[in-house]
């Protein structure tokens, strides 16, 4: 029997991959430890230059506490990204789907002893598509997960209800380009699938990590609206509200097209990625993704400094100088942060369903972060009145 350990880097796609790395291990009948042991496994990301550093440095500190080091995830499908590391640390490139096969192998099975892995959190991120057809200049995400590909519907909701059925309240469907989902076989689109899953008995809440604006038409925006359980929230990249930046970036839709996809969803809470920094940026296209966030009413904007990465067609191409990436960043960043603060405000006096997923934290149906004051334990879906909002979220009593 080995002890192991598994950590993940990067986005909720990474977390999934990671806990079918760990699942595997301990239906193998091997155990996980948060001390020192014999097997660590570090699912990597790649998508800056500062995720890849993280990476190595995870990987290295893993090198000096366990005797086997598996590097797994996106980073570990570039050519030496992890070259120099101590020679207990194997990097295993491939197919996500095809690692946990893999490790296991090479770790070996302890006969037919088994534990069911129960997920580490309390709403379960299910991965139903993974890689990318598509090829933004900028992006290595091509490259490194693949073309685009989808997991069997019945396969799909399997999991979900077994999820379900081991206690997590909220489900979040996950991919790389979740609007690419197709089970052309069973006759599947994303939209069919929502529905299906939401009927999960016992699922309480179901949620879209992230969907690009191209693949928010007619049909999904039914789907979200009149399915029961789905999530008041969508996570829309933008990456940039200028359309001149938009052609340099091989983004394939416009400024006009990003605002109009979303206007249906007026009333959601909308979260975006923007790259800052991009070598097409100039300060009048900046100026122009400030408006674009303010005129699309989106609260949170996760904030990426451009980092050329390895492969790409713009990897040579870095033009904007770090002071001003900064300073930008900074200032899109504060416009975020208010108006996540609106957003907080308007739901003054007002009830929400919030999922507990820490001591007395937790999210609310649109993905709203709440702080609670009384009874709430983790796991519970309790409902809270907002009574005042912070910087960091709103203060309800339960």
């Amino acid at each position: 029997m080995a002890t192991f350990a598994v950590r993940f880097l990067g986005c909720k796609v990474s977390h999934t991959d990671a806990h079918a790395i760990r699942e595997r291990l301990l239906l193998d009948g091997h155990t996980e430890s948060a001390t020192p042991g014999d097997i660590a496994v570090v699912n990597t990301c790649c998508v800056t230059n500062e995720a890849v550093s993280k990476s190595r440095q995870a990987a290295s500190r893993a090198a000096r506490t366990h005797s086997r080091v598996y590097v797994t995830g996106c980073a570990a499908n570039l050519t030496d990204a992890f070259h120099g590391l101590p020679a207990n640390v194997a990097v295993v490139p491939g197919p996500s789907e095809q690692t946990p096969s893999f490790i296991a192998g090479d770790v070996g099975a302890i006969g037919c002893v088994q534990s069911e892995a129960r997920l580490d959190r309390v709403r379960a991120f299910v991965k139903v598509q993974d890689g990318c057809s598509f090829s933004c200049n900028f992006c290595v995400i091509p490259l490194v997960r693949g073309s685009s590909r989808s997991r069997r519907a019945a396969a799909v909701l399997s999991e979900i209800r077994r999820r379900v059925e081991q206690g997590h309240r909220e489900v979040v469907l996950t991919g790389i380009n979740l609007g690419c989902y197709r089970d052309r076989e069973a006759g599947y689109k994303l939209g069919r699938l929502v529905r299906e899953a939401a009927e999960t008995p016992g699922l309480e809440r179901l949620r879209l990590s992230s969907i690009e604006v191209n693949h928010v038409d007619d049909e999904l925006v039914r789907t979200l609206r009149e399915t029961p359980h789905v999530s008041r929230h969508l996570h829309v990249p933008l990456q940039s509200g200028d359309d001149g930046v938009l052609r340099a970036m091989g983004r394939r839709y416009s400024a006009q097209t990003y605002l109009r996809r979303l206007e249906p969803l007026s009333d959601f809470n909308l979260t975006t990625d923007v790259i800052v920094g991009f070598p097409a940026e100039d300060e009048a296209a900046f100026a122009n993704t400030l408006r674009l966030v303010e005129a699309a009413g989106i609260s949170k904007v996760h904030v990426f400094p451009y980092s050329p990465r390895p492969g790409t067609k713009t990897e040579a191409d870095d033009t904007v100088p770090p002071p001003v990436k900064k300073d930008r960043s900074a200032r899109l960043r504060a416009a975020s942060q208010a108006a996540c603060e609106r957003r907080w405000r308007t739901k003054l006096g007002t009830e929400d369903a919030v999922l507990v997923d820490r001591p007395r934290r937790g999210y609310g149906d649109d993905y709203s972060p709440w702080f609670l004051e009384g009874d709430a334990r983790v796991g519970q879906l309790v409902r809270a009145r907002a009574a005042k909002v912070t910087t960091e979220g709103i203060v309800g009593v339960v």
